[in-house]
């Protein structure tokens, strides 16, 4: 099956995303691997001042994603910044697709499919795109 679009939320410890269409929804979770497990940027112990970039878990994210046409990051932390400067760096033709941004808690899947279903309508609608299809 083909999903036009894709939502990953994501924290620095464990990622949902979800491809979709107008009919259907996939699920797909990643949990980090890594011993830095909610590190704020300075916090990370004595040299740089920066939580180490846990390139696998952005890595494994990013193929989670890479068939949408449309990408849409959300998340609570600055998790989501760090995948796209991830993306930008290691997957360019990945990091090209992210359309949008947003800071968003804790959402359920279903929370989660349903806040990307709305954003895509309503970016589409003011791009006076119809390719989404996906009712509200």
């Amino acid at each position: 099956m083909s999903f036009n679009h894709a939502v990953v939320w994501l924290d620095h410890s464990e990622a949902h995303i979800m491809n979709f269409n107008a009919e259907e929804a996939e699920a797909k979770h990643i949990q980090s691997q890594s011993k830095h497990k909610n590190l704020h940027s300075k916090s990370s112990g004595p040299g740089s001042g920066n939580a180490p970039e846990n390139k696998a878990y952005y890595h494994e994210v990013g193929a989670g994603v890479a068939e949408a046409r449309e990408i849409l990051v959300v998340g609570p932390s600055s998790a989501k910044l760090f995948l796209i400067k991830h993306l930008e760096k290691h997957d360019p033709a990945i990091a090209a697709k992210v359309v949008g941004v947003e800071t968003v808690d804790h959402p359920s899947d279903g929370q989660l499919l349903a806040y990307a279903r709305h954003y895509f309508v309503a970016a589409d609608r003011m791009r006076g795109d119809g390719a989404m299809g996906v009712q509200a």
